[in-house]
């Protein structure tokens, strides 16, 4: 296995949870972006985040605690919608059908 991440870039313990079920719960490339906000890729270039449709999921902060949520597909981008930190978990984003969570 080949895990490559560049500068800026660092490896994260990820959980990603969608309807109820967990897509993803492992190691990620976590990527800063400024402001809070992220973007979590797979830790091997290359590779798709969650199965290979899904290559990153992107976390935008709009404002103190809330963030608008998209993934990125091989020819379009996905919008999931809103979500916001968590009151208990502050390395968690929680949206109407989805959370997200990195350390």
């Amino acid at each position: 296995m080949s895990i490559n991440c560049y500068a800026g870039e660092k490896t994260a313990d990820c959980l990603i949870e969608s309807n109820g079920s967990t897509s993803l719960n492992g190691k990620c490339k976590f990527e800063a972006e400024g402001n809070g906000s992220f973007r979590l890729s797979n830790i091997t270039k290359g590779k798709g985040l969650i199965g290979s449709d899904i290559l990153s999921v992107n976390v935008y902060i709009i404002e103190k605690g809330v963030a608008e949520v998209s993934g990125s597909l091989k020819d379009h981008n996905s919008r999931w919608g809103e979500a916001k930190r968590s009151d208990t978990d502050k390395s968690c984003w929680i949206g109407s059908d989805f959370k997200i969570c990195t350390k």
